[in-house]
């Protein structure tokens, strides 16, 4: 439990710094949510970086909307 805080911790935090907050806009949701569910199938990391993507698809389709 205490890795998956860190790496969500560090994933957080490098979105913040590389990329500005409109861009990171539903990426930071999806992922904390892919990073348990990745976790709990063994790839906390790859979830993670997935349900970051996602969650920015979603958001960038939502606006457009």
């Amino acid at each position: 439990m205490k890795k998956l805080l860190v790496c969500s911790t560090i994933i957080v935090a490098s979105t913040f710094a590389f990329a500005g907050l409109a861009e990171a806009k539903g990426c930071i949701k999806g992922a904390i949510v892919g990073g348990i569910a990745g976790k709990m199938a063994g790839h906390g990391k790859i979830g993670a970086a997935a349900g970051c993507a996602i969650g920015h698809h979603h958001a960038a389709k939502k606006a457009k909307s």
